[in-house]
């Protein structure tokens, strides 16, 4: 059963500009280190930078809880399973919130926008 589902849409050239404009402490805040290494490995980085943002964002819609109650986008993880297809991970006080479900998540994108939808049901 459906518990809930979130969408965002993120501009790739506004997620290149903070990472420019702030480099290494943005993208330590937002991701983690695996998401650095993935996002770095890809032909077009920014794109995948944004595309895993958008999908926090969506997650993060999904817990109801945004980015607050001890909800960092940091601890929503969006990592590809043995198909590449991007899987959700949540840590700490996102994993407390997502207790009990199972959440799935689609991306796309084109050249300057991602969106990203997420949907969260009853594990």
């Amino acid at each position: 059963m459906i518990a809930s589902t979130g969408i965002d849409i993120a501009e790739v050239g506004r997620i290149e500009q903070a990472i420019n404009r702030w480099g290494q402490r943005f993208l330590d805040k937002v991701f983690t280190p695996s998401e650095i290494a993935f996002c770095q490995g890809r032909p077009n980085k920014y794109q995948s930078y944004a595309a895993r943002f958008a999908a926090k964002e969506a997650v993060s819609k999904c817990l109801g809880t945004g980015f607050r109650r001890g909800v960092y986008p940091n601890l929503i993880e969006i990592v590809d399973n043995e198909k590449s297809r991007p899987t959700v991970k949540l840590h700490g006080a996102a994993a407390e919130h997502g207790k009990g479900y199972a959440i799935h998540l689609s991306l796309s994108h084109d050249r300057s926008m991602v969106v990203a939808v997420a949907v969260m049901e009853k594990a």
